[in-house]
């Protein structure tokens, strides 16, 4: 909200700076954003009358000016603009005068000239050139009463400054001039000027037949017709200064003054043209399928949702928001009907924004305006009216149908020192609520509060704490450190920090994404196999309405959002957190309970394995790539991986990680039914793994460098087709090698081509070349020692995997 500070000043006048003022306001929470002056510096600038204008002899577009600035003689000055005539008054700056700096920032400074051989002493000055708008089309005309030689800066009133607050929504009771100054009246102890509404006499008994048909939309309803007006008169300059500074511009008498008195005291009202009413008003919801030119000329459909002002042919106006073009006031209208009313705030929120557009009325009854007024703003208005437009008012009709109803509320006095954090008394308690004019009475340790009328805010006991914090003032809360010990939470060396894992993925190649929890319910149930996730009350947009329980569907969405735009290789990974529906999750400082919330680590690979380059031929992507990331970064701790089946993987090439004897996640391809879905010709290989069981790394421990040196044999058995490396090496590592077996290597596959027998063996079988690495710490091992560690790996073979020596 803007507005200048005169006119604040005029309700309360505390004696503060301005900028005293601000952090008055400020530190009691509305926030001043800016507090700028209305004009910029300036000097030697007065009003000036025109008393001779004549062409210049030299130039078409030049006039010679005589001017009366008050000095005792006329200034002869050349002015270039069209509006420069005689019997106006213009700023005129005088010579050593000073205007605001220009584009160049320098400030520019009057002097005698000559235009084109015609001296000139003085400069008749627009809008723009004094910094006060951008009308530059001529010369800023002032009022014709203006006294001739007054200093510009006095006669505008330009050593002002423009407040603009930052509301928060509860603060609907200071979304006017005065609601602001009754605050400050409260915060400072200053005097608060009241407003005086004096009733207007009717001179007529009109009265617009007016039903109130929807109690659940409008509470309140008063109206007055006033006739013979002068739609045409002016608005007077007070007014358009005022408005002008509250960010309105001027419109015409009848709208300025609604305008106004919205800004004065926060009650947005309607002025309809009396004549263009047909029959009565009715105050009632929407019809389905009703339509309504606006005043922004637009026009909108309603429906039974959305409140309306009708007459007995059509809507005319929408509720509490904007009125309709039909029965709207212009340069015709001689009779009008002055309307105000307290309209329910959840009868008016987002109805406006329905439209895709906002109004300063819609804004402040959707938040709440005082109920309790309606007739005292219909006087204020009138009173207006009848001073700038004339005319003759009729009896007020007040409707008064459905009324908020105020519940007391409660203040503990200990409750209210334990939420503020520093001890205050009954005392001060009440003193501060009495203060805000709210009406208070004491008990045991407690205070009571009726909310007024204009408080739609005070509902709960933390608000009256609020309110008392804030007159106290926050600035004036003592800072109390924490007592509570700080103890550093030191990582086990054990576990590295997760920053370290992404290190060595960005070394691995991956690049990092940061995805929304928030997910479409598709992704749970093809690519998590979840049919019951954790869905949202009030999701963010309508596709994520849930929460993941996989990071999968983010990965795969990043990989479409870059497939989409040609990216031809992708690799990406997320650290993040799942959330899993779980019954046995005990709720706890870091724990809800029902939910457990677990952090993973995935990755996804698409693409080429490499980038494009001349040393290595283009090859996709696959399986053992990925896997080996995994082996990298589990290392050196080793895997095991076994088949398994994962929703949104590949049937065939889906693998689940084993570590220690627990599962810890998957790897593998895409099921071929998504990779078609997507449209992708090749299928992305993923990984999901539980984060804690990645962090986890064994503490190096130093071992002495053996003296004795190993001893390496080659074995090459025979096995079916169907035995896989791990069950291979799993044989081996059995045997009874006395732990003198350091390391088994599989170095070569052979098969028999298709058809036929090759080297004694069958179609279904294959040859396995193994390298065992032998060593003992003690001593060289003998070949008798060596013998009996390779038969005893033969053996291990023969009896788990039916192998035998080639």
């Amino acid at each position: 909200m803007q507005f200048p500070e005169s006119w604040l000043r005029e309700f309360c006048n505390p004696p503060l700076t301005s900028q005293q003022l601000a952090d008055t306001l400020t530190m009691a929470g509305l926030e001043v954003e800016a507090c700028v002056p209305v004009a910029p510096p300036f000097s030697k600038i007065v009003v000036g009358a025109i008393v001779q204008a004549e062409q210049h002899p030299n130039a078409d577009r030049l006039r010679v000016c005589k001017v009366d600035a008050g000095t005792g003689e006329l200034l002869q000055i050349v002015c270039g603009a069209p509006n420069a005539r005689v019997g106006i008054k213009v700023p005129c700056a005088l010579v050593g005068a000073e205007l605001p700096p220009g584009e160049d920032g320098k400030p520019f400074q009057i002097q005698v000239g000559k235009l084109r051989g015609v001296e000139s002493f003085g400069m008749l000055c627009s809008a723009r050139e004094l910094g006060l708008s951008d009308d530059h089309a001529g010369l800023l005309e002032l009022a014709a009463d203006a006294p001739v030689g007054q200093d510009v800066r006095e006669h505008l009133k330009l050593d002002d400054r423009l407040f603009t607050l930052k509301l928060t929504p509860n603060l609907a009771h200071c979304l006017s001039v005065y609601g602001i100054a009754r605050e400050l009246a409260a915060l400072t102890g200053a005097p608060l000027n009241e407003p005086v509404f004096p009733r207007v006499p009717a001179a007529h008994t009109d009265k617009l037949p007016v039903k109130v048909l929807a109690p659940d939309l409008c509470g309140r309803f008063t109206g007055r017709i006033v006739r013979g007006i002068n739609p045409q008169a002016p608005t007077p300059a007070w007014m358009v200064e005022r408005l002008a500074r509250c960010g309105q511009r001027s419109v015409s008498a009848l709208v300025d003054i609604s305008n106004y008195v919205m800004f004065e005291l926060g009650r947005p009202s309607h002025i309809f043209d009396l004549d263009k009413i047909h029959g009565g008003l009715q105050v009632r919801w929407g019809k389905a399928g009703e339509q309504l030119k606006l005043l922004n000329g637009n026009t909108v459909t309603v429906d039974e949702t959305v409140g309306v002002i009708a007459d007995d042919q059509a809507v005319e106006s929408l509720a509490g928001i904007m009125g309709g073009d039909a029965t709207s006031v212009g340069d015709e209208t001689r009779n009008v009907f002055v309307e105000a009313a307290f309209w329910w705030p959840k009868a008016i929120a987002g109805r406006s924004r329905r439209y895709n557009f906002s109004t300063d009325a819609g804004h402040r009854f959707e938040r709440g305006v005082d109920p309790q007024l309606t007739v005292e703003h219909v006087e204020r208005i009138t009173d207006l009216i009848l001073q700038i437009c004339g005319g003759q008012a009729g009896p007020i009709d007040d409707h008064i149908v459905h009324m908020p109803e105020s519940k007391p509320v409660t203040l503990r006095v200990a409750r209210a020192a334990k939420v503020i954090g520093m001890p205050v008394t009954q005392q001060q308690c009440a003193d501060a609520l009495r203060r805000l004019s709210l009406p208070v009475s004491e008990g045991d340790g407690t205070v009571t509060v009726t909310p007024p009328s204009f408080r739609f805010d005070l509902q709960i006991e933390e608000d009256l704490i609020e309110e008392v914090a804030r007159v106290i003032g926050y600035d004036h809360l003592p800072h109390t450190p924490p007592l509570a010990p700080v103890t550093a939470k030191i990582r086990p060396e054990s576990r590295r920090a997760p920053f370290q894992l992404r290190r060595q993925l960005a070394q691995l190649g991956y690049q990092e994404t940061i995805n929304y929890s928030f997910v479409e319910e598709r992704w749970e149930r093809d690519y998590a196999g979840n049919a019951d996730p954790i869905r949202l009350l009030n999701p963010i947009a309508s596709q994520m309405n849930v929460m993941r329980s996989s990071l999968l569907g983010s990965l795969l969405a990043v990989l479409k959002f870059n497939t989409d735009r040609k990216a031809h290789r992708v690799r990406v990974f997320e650290l993040g957190r799942v959330f899993i529906k779980d019954a046995t999750v005990a709720d706890s400082d870091t724990t809800v309970a029902g939910f457990a919330q677990p952090m993973r680590v995935a990755g996804l690979a698409y693409g080429d394995d490499a980038s494009l380059q001349w040393g290595l031929p283009a090859r996709a992507v696959d399986f053992y790539d990925v896997k080996g990331d995994v082996e990298a970064l589990l290392a050196p701790r080793v895997p095991t991986f076994e088949s398994a089946a994962h929703p949104a993987m590949h049937p065939g090439r889906c693998a689940r990680v084993w570590l220690d004897g627990e599962p810890i996640g998957f790897v593998g391809e895409l099921h071929p039914r998504w990779r078609q879905l997507e449209g992708w010709q090749q299928a992305p290989v993923m990984f999901e793994l539980d984060l804690p069981a990645v962090l986890e790394r064994p503490v190096p421990v130093a071992r002495p460098v053996t003296r004795h040196q190993p001893v390496e044999r080659d074995i090459a058995v025979v096995v079916k087709e169907g035995v896989t490396h791990a069950a291979l090496m799993a044989a081996v590592h059995a045997a009874a090698t006395h732990g003198w077996l350091k390391q088994a290597t599989l170095f070569d596959v052979y098969r028999p081509k298709k058809g036929a027998e090759s080297a004694g063996l069958a179609a279904d079988e294959k040859s396995l070349a193994v390298r065992l690495t032998l060593e003992r710490g003690d001593a060289n091992l003998t070949d008798e020692e060596i013998d009996g560690v390779v038969k005893a790996v033969l053996a291990s073979l023969a009896e788990r995997v039916q192998a035998r020596l080639r």
